[in-house]
C-alpha cells in the first residue's frame, strides 16, 4: 500500500520538522541560565524563542496526531506501552510551558530563580525522554502476539534507548548556543558561542557513537545509509565551524546534523513501526498497522491542502522575528517586558 509508506515518510519528517524547530527552543531553555549573569540577561535569551516556542510545539501534537489517524495499531501500542514516560514527557511540557509565562509576573529573584530551574529541568526532560522512546522503537520492547505491550517502565530504559536521549538532549543543547549567537548580542553571545565550542566536539562524539550503535542495533549490514554519513559529518563540520565562529554556518550544520540523526532512526525503523524484543513475528509492519486505503487517502488530500499553508505561515513569523535581541533593551526602569 503506497500510502501507507507515504504516512509512514510523513511522520518521520513531521518529527524531523520537530526536533530541528523544537530542538534549538529546548536548548534556549536548558541554556539560559548559564548564557546569562543577571536578570536582563536571561530575558533577552528567552525574548529568542518568546515568539516561537509555543508554534514549534505544535509540530508534536500534529506528529500524535498524524499517527493516531495513519496508524491506529502502532499509536495504540507505543501510546498505552509508554504511558508512564508519556506522562513525564507532558510534566516536562508543562513545566516548561508554565515557566515561560510565570517567570515574569512577579519581581522576586527567588521567585524567577524557581521558574528558570524549573524551565532548564523541562527543556532537558522533553529530548530526553522523546529521544528514549523513539530508540525503543528500533531496539525493541516487550510485544506479544496481540499487539500489546508486555513489559513495564524499567524495559524501556536500556543502555542504547539511554545513550540515544543523551545524545539527541545534546543536540539540542548545540542546536540552541549556535541559534543564541545568531540572535543576541554582547556577553550573553559570547557565553552562547563559548558554550557551542565546548559542547560540539563532545555532540559530534556521541552522534557517532549513536548512530553506529543504531547501525548495529538494526542488523541491516555493515555499510551505513545515507542520513547517518550525513548525521556524523554535518555534527563534526559543527565542531568544527563553532572553533572557528563561523555563527550562520554552525546553526545550519547543527540543523542538518539533527534533522538527519532523527531521519536515520526511521530509515533504520522500515519496513516495521515498533519492534518487538519478545518475537519478530510480533513487530508491528508499516502495512500491518496502517488504516484503511481510503482514510488514507483523504489525509493525503487534506495535508495536500493545509501544511504549505502552516509551514508559510511559520517561515513568515520567522522573518519577521529575525533581529537580534539585546540585553540592554531589558536593563533600567523602562526595561521592556517579557
Amino acid at each position: 500500500m503506497a500510502f501507507a509508506t507515504f504516512w509512514f515518510i510523513l511522520i518521520a519528517v513531521l518529527w524531523t520538522g520537530f526536533f530541528v524547530l523544537e530542538g534549538f527552543d529546548l536548548g534556549v531553555g536548558m541554556l539560559h541560565a548559564v548564557v546569562a549573569r543577571d536578570e536582563a540577561g536571561r530575558r533577552a535569551a528567552i525574548n529568542t524563542i518568546g515568539p516561537l516556542w509555543d508554534g514549534n510545539e505544535v509540530w508534536l501534537i500534529v506528529v500524535a496526531a498524524a499517527m493516531f489517524a495513519a496508524f491506529p495499531d502502532w499509536y495504540a501500542t507505543m501510546f498505552s506501552g509508554f504511558y508512564l514516560a508519556i506522562v513525564l514527557l507532558l510534566a516536562g511540557l508543562i513545566i516548561r510551558g508554565v515557566s515561560f509565562e510565570f517567570r515574569g509576573k512577579i519581581g522576586s529573584h527567588r521567585w524567577r530563580t524557581t521558574w528558570d530551574a524549573l524551565m532548564t529541568t523541562g527543556s532537558v526532560l522533553v529530548p530526553l525522554v522523546i529521544g528514549i522512546a523513539l530508540a525503543d522503537l528500533v531496539h525493541g520492547v516487550p510485544i506479544g502476539s496481540d499487539r500489546e505491550y508486555t513489559g513495564n517502565l524499567g524495559d524501556l530504559f536500556t543502555g542504547y534507548s539511554v545513550f540515544a536521549g543523551i545524545t539527541i538532549t545534546l543536540l539540542c543543547a548545540v542546536h540552541g548556543a549556535t541559534f543564541l549567537t545568531l540572535k543576541t548580542t554582547g556577553a550573553v553571545r559570547e557565553r552562547a558561542a563559548l558554550i557551542g565550542r565546548r559542547v560540539a566536539p563532545v555532540t559530534a562524539a556521541a552522534v557517532l557513537g549513536f548512530l553506529a550503535w543504531t547501525h548495529a542495533v538494526s542488523g541491516k549490514g555493515v555499510l551505513v545509509n545515507v542520513p547517518e554519513l550525513i548525521a556524523i559529518m554535518a555534527a563534526f563540520a559543527a565542531a568544527a565551524l563553532t572553533a572557528t565562529g563561523r555563527e550562520g554556518w554552525s546553526f545550519a550544520a547543527t540543523t542538518v546534523a539533527m534533522a538527519a540523526t532523527i531521519a536515520s532512526l526511521f530509515v533504520e525503523l522500515y519496513p516495521d513501526v515498533m519492534v518487538s524484543s519478545t518475537n519478530p513475528a510480533y513487530n508491528l509492519t508499516v502495512q500491518g498497522a496502517a488504516s484503511g486505503e481510503y482514510a488514507l487517502k483523504v489525509m493525503t488530500v487534506i495535508v495536500a491542502v493545509l501544511l504549505p499553508v502552516v509551514l508559510l505561515y511559520q517561515a513568515w513569523t520567522y522573518h519577521v522575528f529575525r533581529m537580534r535581541v539585546s540585553a540592554e533593551r531589558f536593563q533600567g526602569p523602562g526595561a521592556a517586558h517579557d
